[in-house]
């Protein structure tokens, strides 16, 4: 049986998660490795930690593929003196490829934002902020029928298992926001999309990494909610793992069962 390559899976993510719609400050696609080497098995999981590197190692595979970049601002120096040099030296000694789909699928419309919106029950989803007429950054929607804010707030919590949220103030001195409709969503760091939220008439804006003052731009509009970037993004191992398993059967892919959050609740 004729072997899948490396590159043949590197070209078919490329195909299929689009590199060419990341942001400018981005490095996705493929990182490391050798596209001539036969594929013997593929990791997804969220960020590329020591864990991931050593499981994909315990169990064969030699492609990794993750939604955060490993090499992403760039990497002055690959030494075992920090851990991200002690990572890439590692795969590079094991012969294991690295490929990262990062904000080409936040910004693909059924990526990172697609499948958050589809977890929440989201419906008539349209693009928060457009780059073209297809795709773009965050996701906006309606819940099938309204429901008080503190109850879909639970739901937040129970859908993305996280013990809290922080949130701005659902009642102000001169509003109450009580009632969710329209849900806005953007995972991981989304604060640059709060006033888009707000003109699409959204009661809510769940996104993550939100700083203090954040908060004050909602001014009794909207219910802002930081809920995470780990926990906000971690679908995007059930994107990988679908679309690869549904191409590829004559190796094994495998979502991570050693990655976690880099933020614990305590």
């Amino acid at each position: 049986m004729e072997h899948t390559t490396i590159g043949q899976v590197a070209s078919w993510l490329d195909a299929t998660f689009h590199p060419e719609l990341q942001e400018d400050y981005d490095n996705a696609g493929f990182l490391i490795g050798q596209r001539q080497e036969p594929c013997t098995g593929i990791l997804v999981a969220l960020d590329l930690t020591p864990a991931v590197a050593d499981e994909a190692i315990t169990l064969g595979f030699n492609l990794i593929v993750t939604h955060h970049p490993l090499i992403f601002s760039g990497l002055r120096r690959i030494t075992s003196d920090n851990e991200a040099g002690r990572t890439v030296i590692s795969l590079i000694r094991h012969g294991i490829a690295v490929y990262a789909a990062h904000t080409n699928l936040d910004n693909l419309p059924w990526g990172v934002n697609g499948i958050l919106s589809e977890k929440l029950g989201l419906q008539n989803t349209r693009i928060l902020k457009p780059m073209d007429q297809e795709n773009g950054a965050g996701m906006v929607g309606e819940l099938t029928e309204p429901m008080e804010a503190n109850a879909f707030l639970l739901k937040v919590k129970e859908v993305l298992g996280i013990p809290t949220l922080r949130t701005s103030p659902l009642t102000t001195h001169h509003s109450s926001l009580t009632t969710i409709t329209r849900v806005a969503l953007c995972g991981g760091s989304g604060a640059s999309f709060i006033s888009d939220a707000i003109a699409a008439k959204a009661d809510i804006y769940i996104t993550a990494d939100l700083k203090y003052h954040d908060f004050q731009r909602a001014e009794g509009r909207i219910i802002l909610v930081d809920a995470g970037h780990y926990e906000t993004e971690q679908f995007a191992k059930e994107i990988f793992y679908r679309a690869i398993s549904e191409k590829f059967s004559n190796f094994a892919c495998r979502i991570s069962t050693r990655q976690e959050s880099l933020v614990q609740y305590i």
